[in-house]
């Protein structure tokens, strides 16, 4: 184990959206690193209503090995609801969450874990982002927005690689539905004065699959979440969040 050999419990959430050619991989290099580094853990794939094999697939790796669940949505609730759904799941004392699409390698965790009952949340940021030109151009307006609209405490609001304090998870009643979930846990834990360490970690071409943050749907959805989020959060004080 790393962190000086402390017990690490750490549950590990993976949203996921028609990922059948990465789910099995990913699941793969999560329960590796898991028993490297971790006392004990937990992989909670949330399927958000995959029309492929995702689900079927993570029932196989599951049936022969407890550790792994699988969360099936009915339908495509959204990015949000995903992490919502895993994050009430989780019962250990830490959470950590990645993608499924493998754009990330989780064994860069391991200084996160350092900083595990020490911070409330270690918060990653990609280092050479590896995504189309058209997506980093959204990616930074869609950053540009929300630091404009909100305090935000990290350089990378969406980066995919965060590991939390399970009492500042349990602290959190998430509302959003789409891609703004990150925003509100990071601006909720902000206004709370949430502790947050920042660690570059590096960024994969995706192998496989169609990233879904173009979405007209997902895109549509984002901004009403902001507007939403705006004043809700100008009303509320951090006993509220």
């Amino acid at each position: 184990m790393a962190a000086g050999d402390k017990p690490l419990r750490v549950s590990v959430v993976l949203p996921a959206f028609n990922e059948e050619a990465n789910i099995e991989q990913s699941i793969a290099e999560v329960t590796a690193v898991a028993e490297r580094l971790f006392s004990d853990h937990e992989v909670i794939v949330v399927d958000d209503g995959s029309t492929d094999r995702t689900a079927a697939l993570v029932r196989e790796v599951a049936a022969g090995d407890s550790r792994v669940r699988l969360l099936g949505h009915g339908g495509n609730r959204g990015y949000g609801e995903a992490l919502r759904s895993g994050f009430l799941a989780s019962r250990l004392d830490f959470v950590f969450f990645t993608d499924a699409d493998l754009q990330f390698d989780v064994n860069e965790i391991e200084p996160f874990l350092e900083y595990a009952g020490t911070v409330d949340v270690v918060a990653g940021y990609r280092l050479n982002r590896q995504d189309t030109r058209a997506r980093r151009a959204m990616a930074y307006g869609w950053n540009l927005l929300v630091r404009v609209l909100f305090y935000v405490p990290v350089r990378d609001i969406d980066c995919a690689f965060k590991l939390f304090d399970r009492r500042v998870i349990d602290a959190i009643d998430i509302q959003s539905v789409g891609a703004m979930v990150n925003t509100e846990l990071m601006v909720k834990l902000g206004r709370r004065g949430a502790s947050v360490v920042e660690i570059g970690v590096h960024h994969r071409p995706r192998p496989a699959g169609e990233a879904r943050g173009a979405n007209p749907r997902v895109i549509a959805t984002a901004f009403k979440e902001v507007m939403r989020m705006r004043s809700q959060l100008a009303s509320l004080d951090g006993r509220e969040l």
